[in-house]
């Protein structure tokens, strides 16, 4: 009875880590068998106390700029602690995800926090490493970093970081749509959320008209720089009424091109440079971290967009023969 009992309990549980998941092909092997099943751990204890996922968002960004505070200081023991502490702080956002979309608790407020939290965990990290390094030699000369470091760590992070992160979870959401369908997908246009902003009356809605108004220039951004993605899907809303109603064959046709691209918007995440800046702040070599921004991961993400770009291209393509 033991036995049944715990195998019951287990496929319960894979059950439910399943359905807290977006889909197989968005998630990273990492977060697949290390941060989605301890996330959805917690979620599991937390929704039994009644804990809101706001609450343990407004949690995360307290654990992310405490991360960012321990990355301060060059010792070992606090870059440990500041590790630990972003880590967590991962687990946060990991559960109130998989808490929200298991119990359907979803808010605008939800919305908000939950792409504010990154932000916030990572602008307290860049603005330890450069007080920990301002003062600091630049390798191999006599010359301390001083505003250098700040203008490394603003390149890496508004004109590297930002894009990086934001065109990557474009690509998902488009990918999500033709897996799953709109039910499935968080992607959404600068003309739907500027519709839904002028909607709103002026007086007492202050703070969804200032969602909606920011959250559509980001929308903005993304739809600029995917000039090939908006033609193909003003395609596919002109041919067949919206792209979800696509035929099949265009639809997994899209799929294994973007499939493959999947693990590039995953390393333009979280996981990769968590790992980076984990391994150079404990080797004390934090600036390592900017520069990775600057070439790595810019040329994953140029490789990603052009490839995208190409796929977008190819099936417009045969929607027109």
């Amino acid at each position: 009875h033991k036995i049944t009992h715990n195998r019951r309990m287990d496929n319960k549980f894979k059950t439910l880590f399943r359905e807290s998941l977006k889909s197989s092909d968005t998630e990273e092997t990492i977060d697949i068998y290390f941060t989605r099943p301890i996330g959805l751990v917690f979620a599991l204890l937390w929704n039994k106390l009644g804990i809101h996922p706001n609450a343990i968002t407004i949690l995360s960004i307290f654990l992310g700029v405490g991360a960012g505070y321990m990355f301060y200081f060059p010792d070992l023991t606090h870059n440990i602690m500041g590790v630990c502490l972003l880590m967590l702080a991962n687990f946060c956002d990991s559960t109130d995800g998989q808490m929200a979309r298991l119990t359907g608790k979803k808010t605008l407020l939800g919305r908000v926090l939950d792409g504010f939290s990154g932000d916030l965990w990572f602008f307290s990290i860049y603005l330890a490493l450069c007080l920990r390094l301002q003062s600091s030699l630049i390798p191999y000369t006599n010359v301390k970093w001083g505003l250098w470091i700040w203008a490394l760590a603003a390149v890496s992070g508004l004109l590297c970081h930002s894009p990086q992160s934001s065109l990557a979870d474009y690509y998902r959401q488009i990918h999500l749509l033709f897996l799953k369908g709109k039910k499935g997908s968080e992607l959404d246009t600068y003309a739907q959320q500027c519709a839904i902003f002028e909607a709103l009356p002026k007086r007492g809605q202050w703070f969804k008209r200032l969602f909606h108004y920011n959250y559509a220039n980001y929308c903005k951004s993304q739809e600029k720089r995917t000039p090939k993605f908006q033609a193909l899907f003003a395609q596919l809303n002109a041919t067949y009424g919206d792209a979800e109603k696509a035929p099949a064959q265009l639809r997994d046709d899209f799929l294994q091109g973007s499939r493959p691209l999947m693990k590039y918007t995953n390393m333009l995440s979280f996981n990769l440079r968590a790992i980076v800046l984990y391994v150079t702040c404990l080797a004390n070599c934090p600036w390592v971290y900017f520069l990775f921004e600057l070439t790595v991961l810019s040329g994953i993400y140029i490789y990603m967009h052009k490839q995208h770009e190409e796929l977008c291209e190819r099936c417009s393509n045969t929607i027109k023969q």
